[in-house]
């Protein structure tokens, strides 16, 4: 699976802010070391985010003008997150792999949070106008794909997380498949319900995978969650049988030295 990439993400930071540049950084450095082939994304057009972004959040972001705990007004961050955005709709051209920041998962229609300012993936599926299964395996729930999705009668999104935030996803709703982790789970069971969860009695045309990897068992973020780098390739074989293309897009994932290990074992199984 070829890696979209730009090291353009790596120019903006914020000290002790666990969305680093360092995580994607050595990510990218150990997938080259396994000899995966790289590619340029491209910034996003305007016009694509506002497919399913509001004009105003669009503008706040466009001009830096908003205050955000956890998503900082990094000086020219728009282009960054253009590019970000960019890098998934490359991925969904080429069935690659974006290893992009910042992520995009927690950005609804009308507002950033969780480190996202415009969500990728979202607007990547959006772009492809097919019927697309997308499959968050971050330890948070996607709360941002949920809003803009849900009801989207050509998209199903199913979600396996811990609890704690956003707080969302506590149930199924219409399209949105959640399950919420309330207890500590590993690899065995992990495995089982996301066996469950992909039971879905309907055909598609592409599969987007949100691929957080903070549900590893020594991610800074970890919480009831606790999977080993083996389980990312399990996961990988079992959406590989649904024989349908795929692409992929990094959401979370804050362990800098585990990170390219982790997607690798990921990609190992997708590819196997």
């Amino acid at each position: 699976m070829k890696i979209v990439y730009s090291e353009k993400c790596l120019r903006f930071s914020r000290a002790g802010h666990p969305e680093s540049p360092e995580r994607v950084a050595k990510a990218a450095d150990f997938l080259k070391e396994k000899g995966y082939e790289f590619m340029e994304p491209e910034k996003c057009r305007k016009e694509d985010i506002l497919e399913v972004h509001s004009q105003e959040l669009v503008r706040k972001v466009g001009e830096g003008n908003f205050r955000s705990m956890d998503c900082p007004a990094y000086e020219d961050i728009y282009e960054y997150a253009r590019l970000s955005v960019g890098g998934a709709i490359k991925a969904a051209e080429v069935n690659g792999f974006s290893l992009m920041r910042p992520p995009g998962h927690h950005a609804t229609r009308e507002r950033l949070g969780g480190f996202c300012y415009f969500n990728n993936i979202a607007v990547a599926v959006e772009k492809l106008d097919k019927r697309v299964l997308i499959v968050d395996i971050d330890r948070h729930h996607g709360n941002g794909t949920q809003d803009i999705f849900l009801g989207e009668e050509n998209v199903e999104y199913v979600s396996l997380h811990g609890s704690g935030f956003p707080g969302t996803g506590r149930k199924s709703e219409q399209n949105c498949h959640n399950h919420l982790f309330t207890s500590t789970v590993k690899d065995e069971e992990y495995l089982e319900v996301l066996d469950r969860m992909l039971s879905l009695d309907r055909e598609f045309d592409i599969l987007a995978v949100s691929a957080g990897f903070d549900t590893y068992k020594e991610d800074p973020l970890a919480s009831k969650i606790q999977l080993t780098t083996q389980s990312y390739r399990s996961i990988g074989q079992r959406l590989a049988e649904l024989e349908i293309p795929v692409f992929c897009v990094l959401e979370g994932g804050y362990n800098s030295q585990k990170l390219g290990e982790n997607i690798h074992s990921f990609l190992r199984g997708l590819e196997n």
